[in-house]
């Protein structure tokens, strides 16, 4: 997939983007191949280059811009960009009209190095001359902190060190380095490579380094979208999705974050603007599930480890709340504050980093990491499969379970001034129940077996009453009301119902009543703390294409999925949400949940090879 950008002068910030990474860090390169976000040295650390979220500049004047990185092409005229196939190294070809051009590759260096993975905090750009005698000028203002620009910029024969107070950024190249610094147009008359990272030497040949990097980075990639299970139909659209999952997961201890971003609204001037850049148990069994699928072994056998670690922390320190999120690291805190100095996105305020739902009590996390530990005790790929001790810890989270199955929380969707019992978080209290007497089963425990069988049958019929509305004709979002949610598109698909249930049937013919809104879906119709919905969230629609497909509806499951399908950006990504009328991308970007969720209705639905031909 090839775009093509024609436009020049000031550009309004916009989730057409590009996304490349390594597993340790990542960045989004826009449609003027100019780097506009990434964090370093990891995914949740302070943004260097910001101006996805600060990009309204005094005045209008874009010369006050930071927080990026630009190679603008003089004169430029057009940009077309795609990513080398099967990979996450983006081109882009910029060119004018008077027949000059550059190419620039932007990728972040991943490969297998002395045995094991070198995927440093550094990025690459590269710089060929394509056709014409092509004059760039580079403009890197990274900032440091949180939108602060460097506290001293120091030089050395090659490199340009930009110093802060808690970080320290370097850019090494080969290209006249006062140029690059002043900002000065100069003649691309051979190969100009660019590493951008952390504060650290580069002690080798910098043509040579980077076209290896290039070379080696492009042979790990296209060997690991080879090691994919992928459906007939859908090829391209799963293995961009595959790609970008495995961006956003964080390798050195196995998390995968909702996003990479912080602060893009979930609709214009809603004030829903948070920051996703980090590790939500919710996501777990969604995730696992599609990682199974594409045949992923060691990044869901990583994903598993840090779920499983968090298990262990948890049954360690005798904590009566699972916090619904973590960081990806596991360790600090996720104190929610605004960056009121920041202009956001599209000047939509505030700028939050942090996320204060980490304190919120949500019951269906139990459920989540049951359902995600089980792949431990059934699939015999996994180097360390569930033993005992692990069954012991996830009983205790069965137990809390039991204990909340029928108490008010903030729900799955972390309202944060109204409790209710959700009816997600109860079916997923009842799945941890269901799980674990699976998981005995499997492991010979008879004894326990029944006693988590026995549960799993005492909360299926309390929950089952309690979300019932007899007079509405169809399952309810919380105990005894009225109201519908999209989280009742999954009962069939966590097991709780089947899905030719008529209750179920019933239920979801009321949300593609109620709450689908041309080809996309509301979280609810209902007014929250912030008011109502004015985006459809994207992975609600895959739910429902999921549900349709279950009671029979394939043929419609199918139309409606390919033309969800064309949601997404020029480079084949989603967001969390998009305008229900102009199919616009809001929310973080790009969202784990939103891939996924297509991933998983794109293996559903596609014709098995053995009918393709």
């Amino acid at each position: 997939m090839t775009v093509t950008t024609t436009a020049a002068g000031h550009h309004s910030a916009s989730l057409d983007l590009g996304v490349i990474g390594n597993c340790s860090i990542a960045a989004l390169i826009d449609r003027r191949a100019r780097i506009v976000w990434g964090c370093f040295p990891r995914f949740d650390r302070d943004p260097v280059f910001c101006s996805l979220i600060n990009n309204e500049a005094d005045d209008g004047d874009e010369a006050l811009e930071k927080g990026f990185f630009g190679i603008e092409l003089v004169g430029m005229t057009r940009c077309e960009q795609s990513y080398l196939d099967n990979t996450a190294i983006l081109s882009s070809v910029l060119s004018d009209d008077q027949g000059n051009a550059i190419e620039i590759l932007d990728f972040a260096p991943r490969f297998v190095r002395y045995e094991r993975f070198f995927r440093p905090p550094q990025l690459v750009r590269r710089v060929r001359r394509v056709s014409g005698r092509p004059r760039i000028r580079v403009l890197l203002k990274p900032c440091l902190g949180i939108g602060e620009e460097p506290d001293e910029i120091t030089r050395g024969s090659n490199h340009v060190r930009f110093v802060g107070a808690d970080q320290t950024i370097r850019l090494t190249t080969n290209a006249p380095l006062s140029y690059v610094v002043e900002g000065t147009p100069f003649a691309v008359d051979h190969n100009y490579s660019f590493f951008i990272g952390s504060d650290e030497a580069l002690r080798a040949e910098i043509e040579t380094t980077s076209r290896e990097f290039l070379d080696k980075t492009t042979d790990y990639w296209r060997d690991w979208v080879r090691s994919l299970s992928i459906p007939f139909e859908y090829q391209t659209a799963v293995i961009r999705a595959a790609i970008t999952l495995k961006l956003c997961s964080f390798e050195e201890t196995g998390a995968i974050v909702a996003a990479l971003t912080t602060s893009i609204p979930e609709a214009p001037g809603t004030q829903r603007n948070w920051d996703y850049r980090y590790c939500w148990l919710r996501d777990a069994y969604f995730v696992v599930h599609a990682l199974n699928r594409l045949g992923t072994t060691r990044t869901m056998e990583d994903y598993l480890g840090f779920i499983t670690n968090i298990v262990d922390s948890f049954s360690e320190s005798g904590a009566e709340h699972l916090p619904p999120l973590y960081p990806i690291t596991r360790g600090g805190t996720l104190t929610e504050f605004e960056a009121s100095h920041l202009t956001g996105y599209r000047g939509h305020r505030p700028v939050r980093f942090g996320n204060g739902a980490a304190g919120q009590i949500q019951n269906d996390g139990y459920g989540a990491v049951v359902l995600a530990a089980t792949h431990s005790f059934f699939d015999r790929r996994l180097i360390q499969p569930g033993k005992d001790t692990l069954f012991g810890q996830l009983e205790r989270m069965g137990e809390l379970a039991l204990g909340v199955f029928d108490k008010p929380d903030a729900g799955p969707w972390e309202l944060r001034e109204k409790e209710a019992v959700h009816a997600f978080s109860s079916v997923m209290c009842w799945a941890a129940c269901d799980r674990l007497a699976r998981i005995a089963g499997a492991l010979g425990r008879a004894d326990r077996k029944d006693y988590w069988k026995s549960e799993a049958k005492r909360l299926r019929g309390v929950i089952s009453e309690r979300i019932w509305n007899e007079h509405k004709g169809h399952f309810v979002s919380t105990f005894d009301g009225e109201d519908l949610d999209a989280t009742l598109l999954l009962l069939a698909e966590l097991g709780f119902v089947k899905a030719d249930d008529a209750r179920f049937v019933a239920t979801v013919e009321a949300i593609g009543r109620d709450l689908k809104r041309g080809d996309l879906l509301l979280r609810y119709a209902t007014q929250d703390d912030f008011g109502y919905m004015h985006t459809g969230f994207l992975i609600c629609a895959f739910w429902y294409v999921d549900a349709l497909n279950a009671i029979g509806r394939g043929d419609e499951a199918k139309e409606l999925f390919e033309r969800i399908l064309q949601r997404r950006n020029s480079f084949g990504l989603l967001s969390e949400d998009a305008d229900l009328k102009t199919g616009e991308l809001w929310g973080n970007f790009p969202q784990t949940y939103s891939m996924v969720g297509m991933i998983n209705c794109a293996m559903r639905l596609s014709r098995d090879w053995e009918e393709a031909f």
